[in-house]
């Protein structure tokens, strides 16, 4: 079972990386900070000052159509985002 399931790249989470050195991470759900912190050393080779965690929980949705009621949801999930230490950086397009 993988604690990082994939970094969050988005264009606020680009602004975060660029000006404060953070990072966004969808994680396990049951991992908790120390565990992110770990697991975050060991896959990029840096060192972590500081980690957030929040839970967003499951969003249901209903249409009411012509054929009748749709019914969706999107399922719950954890972010973190992780602060890293001055001079350290982590490249997620090195690999384009």
């Amino acid at each position: 079972m993988s604690i990082l399931i994939k970094p969050i790249i988005t264009e606020k989470m680009t602004n975060d990386s660029e000006l404060f050195n953070r990072y966004g991470f969808v994680v396990n759900k049951n991992a908790n900070k120390v565990e992110i912190k770990n697991a975050v050393e060991s896959t990029y080779g840096v060192s972590v000052s500081d980690v957030r965690t929040m839970n967003y929980p499951v969003k249901r949705t209903t249409k009411f159509t012509k054929s009748g009621i749709q019914n969706g949801m999107k399922s719950a999930y954890k972010k973190a985002i992780v602060q890293l230490a001055d001079g350290d950086n982590i490249d997620f397009y090195s690999n384009i």
